[in-house]
């Protein structure tokens, strides 16, 4: 691999790691046999089983609120002593006022605390992680609140119908000393490459077919995850777990297998198969699933990917405190247990589909 000035390992002048974690999924689920049923008449298969669905009280809002509350029970601080709460998402619910306001107020960070909300796709939630560890490794602030949420957006009868789902994942950075698990070194990837966009006042984002595979998620998660291993000096033999974005069942997988990782270590349940793509959470809803089973002193990869396109990539250890912190607020696994099946008729009523 060839060297470039910006090839470097982010790294901060003082150790940073997860304090606290948590995960919020919708408990209502539109079955992918269902929009078989609408579309193609029940016709052909998927390997999506289902995706969750915010209803009609839930928001990136309120979801991130539930996250944050859940990543604050692990964490055991005062929430006034974040000194920022950012929130990434492709769906925040206003164009013009924060969502991050809202979430700050509700959970007893504000007034004293930096606010933003975050867009960049599907790592919108990742990019505000490695804008934590930077605020929080330069001393500016004890603690940041990082969150990756959004709800389904996916066009009637599109291909992405089947895996735009909600919900996402909340996290808390601070020092090492007080980390469940400590990031020892991250890195960050990203070209302009157009393979899925939304223009302003347009309902639902489109995408370039040819470009979503090979030129976009798996040039910027291999790169990114490959270039991040090489500074580490790791292979795939040092890591326990490989937490990779999963818009769908078999991007994650092949690329897992590309970079040398056995199946077994891909994240648990490989999420997009039960509970879809959850757009900016997803793969910090697949980091938070393994984070739920990981034993101290085991070793995480976890690379995101957005369209448009990047990818973050992080090289996390474990740590002792997992063990009893884990159980003070819900898994992901309790979340994804925790269901309601609608049919399609619900759905479009649940995410206001139908244009008066």
């Amino acid at each position: 691999m060839s060297e470039h000035p910006g090839q470097k390992l982010l790294k901060p002048s003082r150790a940073v790691g997860i304090v606290g974690y948590g995960a919020y999924v919708p408990r209502y689920r539109l079955p992918a046999r269902e929009i078989l049923r609408v579309w193609h008449g029940g016709i052909g298969g998927t390997p999506i089983q289902e995706k969750a669905v915010a209803g009609l009280d839930e928001d990136v809002i309120t979801m991130s609120i539930e996250a944050a509350q859940n990543a604050l029970r692990r964490a055991q601080i005062d929430p006034r002593e974040i000194r920022a709460v950012w929130v990434g998402s492709e769906s925040h619910p206003y164009a013009v006022k924060p969502t991050s306001t809202v979430v700050a107020e509700s959970i007893g960070a504000a007034p004293n605390t930096l606010a933003a909300d975050w867009e960049f796709a599907c790592k919108a939630g990742s990019e505000a992680i490695q804008a934590g560890i930077g605020l929080v490794g330069s001393g500016m602030g004890r603690y940041a609140l990082a969150i990756g949420m959004d709800t389904a957006q996916g066009r009637p009868g599109d291909a992405l119908e089947y895996t735009a789902a909600s919900g996402g994942a909340a996290y808390i950075l601070g020092a090492a000393e007080e980390s469940l698990a400590l990031i020892q070194g991250s890195y960050s990837y990203v070209t302009d490459t157009p393979d899925f966009w939304r223009r302003a006042h347009q309902i639902y984002p489109a995408h370039g077919d040819r470009f979503t595979g090979e030129p976009a998620y798996f040039a910027h998660v291999l790169t990114a995850a490959r270039r991040l291993m090489e500074m580490m000096g790791t292979t795939a033999d040092d890591y326990d777990w490989v937490v990779l974005h999963q818009p769908n069942v078999k991007f994650p997988q092949r690329a897992a297998k590309k970079l040398g990782f056995a199946p077994e270590k891909l994240q648990p349940g490989l999420l997009s198969g039960v509970v879809g793509n959850v757009y900016s959470g997803a793969s910090l809803l697949g980091l938070a699933a393994t984070l739920d089973v990981a034993e101290p002193g085991q070793r995480i990869l976890a690379v995101s990917y957005g369209s448009g396109a990047g990818s973050d990539a992080f090289d996390i250890l474990v740590g002792d405190r997992i063990s009893e912190r884990r159980a003070l607020a819900p898994l992901v696994q309790d979340y994804i247990a925790r269901r309601t099946e609608i049919d399609y008729a619900l759905y479009v009523r649940y995410r206001g589909k139908l244009a008066e």
